[in-house]
């Protein structure tokens, strides 16, 4: 029993302290975060001075369920049809910003020594800004209806989608222990393949079970399904190959477009207040004296790179991306800190052995650092803009001001309208179709063959069926991967008038849709026949045309895409729903 209870004192030690440690920072109108951080610091092992942690193996345990909880939560509140609404502007001015800081910190990292894959994953940590701090930052100073706010709210959820593939990458880099560029390539690839199938499969799913059971479903039950739903992503995360904090992520983002979103919220907040408490104490818990003293002159370089360097970075992306001067300013200054996600990927890089164990005790520093000068460093953007708009002739601010990337956009419908109408039909049927066939030719068609009525049939009989289930089965994807909607021949109808060109490109990326589709059909065909490949190629083309006009594939697609359209836009027509009833 005493042993038993070994970590009950330790939980309680933390608690405790962390309680009265947040209290103090509150006093002080600092950030909890660092009151966690300087909790574990004073309870860790490192410093004998309070009492401290005895079994710190299994508080690290305890931390990395917190860090699920954490992207759990950034999940709910993370919304992919937001993201892509936002325009450009954002896009650019985060990837140019984390490219750029990426460069930078390959420099400093080959300055000291260090390898490649660490010198590139030290920039990636430096390209983190905190999500936290600067909310926390805009609440206190009462900046949340200024303009540059929303372009800094998109680039920090940029951020946190790279952190998430960085963390990807780790574990990639890990594996093949030198991150060599095929494997690299193969897991981003990997990763995009499974994030398609994971969120249609998602919203398809789980929306409608909540529907169906709703009137079965209290608060309990939702609080429980959701944490089961969240733990079952982290086991099918790890079992392909990922980590866990992107399946914590990605069920967040799934449950994030249901109806239920924002009771799972108020329903989790308290469970990811209390785990994400633990892992930022460990964290604290894992900063030496000793190394901070050894490695003072890495922690000043990192220190001025995020306050200097970073600010002029994020501000230029933004001005090159098309933000006003002001604007790229107020964003650059305001993202010129070290976020806590730094560390999480530094947590993750030291236990896969990718990255030297100093560098977290040197980040946690930095990010400190730079955490308590946010406010400063928010107020500071001002007097800096108005002394760059003061020393600068007219003619150039207004270039600035009209300068774009990616030029101003005219509204007229180009080439890329055509292709980009129907990517995302394209990319997702492609990905179910693939995803479908996998399952059925290594486990469907294995298991009908160990049946007894299957080994008493004629081996061309027995193949003849599975290639029509497996038709069945695949034809609605199919279907959706080279037949257009209403909508999009409509759009198709207008190009075609436009110029001969885009009839070109219309017919080529049909065809290409029709040999996508052709090629699932052959693979089948393949699999179960032994014809030449011309045989193949006209078969698999014969049958697809037939599937892009069959009224039985057309209900099956129909009734898919419907339920699918109609769960991911749940959240929002219940919104307006309330809205109508309120006014």
């Amino acid at each position: 029993m005493a042993e038993n209870l070994k970590l009950v004192s330790d939980l309680a030690l933390i608690l405790v302290s962390a309680g009265v440690v947040t209290i103090i920072f509150k006093l002080l109108k600092q950030p909890l975060v660092l009151g966690y951080i300087v909790a574990g610091f004073i309870v860790g092992p490192h410093l004998h001075i309070f009492p401290t942690v005895t079994d710190v193996a299994e508080v690290e345990v305890w931390s990395e369920i917190g860090i699920i909880f954490l992207l759990f939560g950034l999940g709910l509140e993370f919304s992919f049809k937001k993201l892509f609404t936002v325009g450009s502007k954002a896009f650019v001015t985060a990837l140019l910003g984390i490219m750029a800081m990426i460069l930078v910190g390959m420099v400093l990292g080959f300055i000291m020594g260090w390898k490649t894959m660490e010198s590139v994953f030290l920039g990636g940590m430096l390209a983190m800004s905190s999500t936290t701090i600067i909310i926390k930052a805009f609440e206190d100073m009462k900046l949340k209806n200024e303009p540059f706010v929303d372009l800094t709210m998109v680039v920090l959820i940029i951020q946190d989608i790279v952190a998430v593939v960085m963390m990807v990458l780790l574990s990639t880099a890990s594996a093949s222990q030198q991150g060599a560029g095929k494997e690299m390539a193969f897991s981003i690839v990997k990763l995009v393949f499974f994030l398609i199938l994971w969120f249609v499969i998602g919203i398809f799913v789980i929306p409608s079970f909540f529907k169906k059971f709703k009137k079965y479903i209290n608060d309990e039950t939702l609080l429980i399904i959701s944490i089961g739903l969240c733990f079952a992503m982290v086991v099918i995360a790890n079992n392909v190959g990922f980590s866990s904090a992107l399946g914590a992520f990605v069920i967040g983002s799934i449950l994030s477009e249901t109806i239920e979103s924002e009771k799972i919220i108020e329903l989790t907040r308290s469970i990811k207040d209390l785990f994400g408490a633990i892992f930022f104490v460990s964290v604290g818990m894992m900063i030496d004296p000793q190394i901070l003293v050894q490695y003072w002159k890495l922690i000043l370089s990192l220190v001025i790179i995020t306050l200097v360097l970073k600010a002029f970075i994020s501000t230029a992306a933004a001005l090159v991306a098309g933000a006003s001067l002001e604007e790229s300013v107020k964003t650059g200054f305001t993202l010129s800190q070290v976020g806590e996600f730094a560390f999480i990927i530094a947590s993750v890089g030291v236990s896969l052995g990718v990255m030297p164990k100093h560098i977290y005790p040197v980040v946690i520093a930095a990010s400190v650092i730079t955490t308590f000068t946010t406010p400063y460093w928010i107020k500071a953007a001002t007097p800096v803009y108005n002394f760059l708009n003061g020393r600068m002739s007219p003619a150039t601010k207004r270039t600035l001001d009209e300068y774009s990337l990616l030029g101003k956009q005219s509204g007229n419908k180009n080439w890329k309208s055509i292709i980009g109408a129907t990517l995302p039909r394209v990319l997702i049927f492609t990905v179910l179709s693939f995803a479908l066939l996998a399952i059925l030719f290594d486990h469907v068609v294995p298991f009908l063959k160990g049946l007894e009525f299957a080994k008493m049939m004629p081996r061309w009989t027995f193949n003849t069926i599975c290639a029509v289930l497996c038709l069945l089965v695949v034809s609605p994807f199919l279907l959706g991967l080279v037949r257009n909607n209403q909508k999009i021949r409509k759009l198709y109808a207008e190009m075609a008038k436009k110029s001969k060109g885009n009839v070109i490109v219309i017919t080529v990326w049909t065809l290409i849709r029709l040999a996508l589709a052709a090629f699932f059909v052959g693979s089948i065909l393949i699999n179960f026949y032994k014809y030449t490949k011309w045989v193949v190629v006209l078969l698999a083309t014969a049958i697809v045309i037939f599937i892009a006009f069959s009224n039985s594939a057309l209900r099956r697609f129909s009734f898919l895409e419907n339920t699918f359209v109609d769960n991911l836009n749940a959240k929002d027509n219940n919104l307006h729903k309330e809205n109508q009833r309120d006014s």
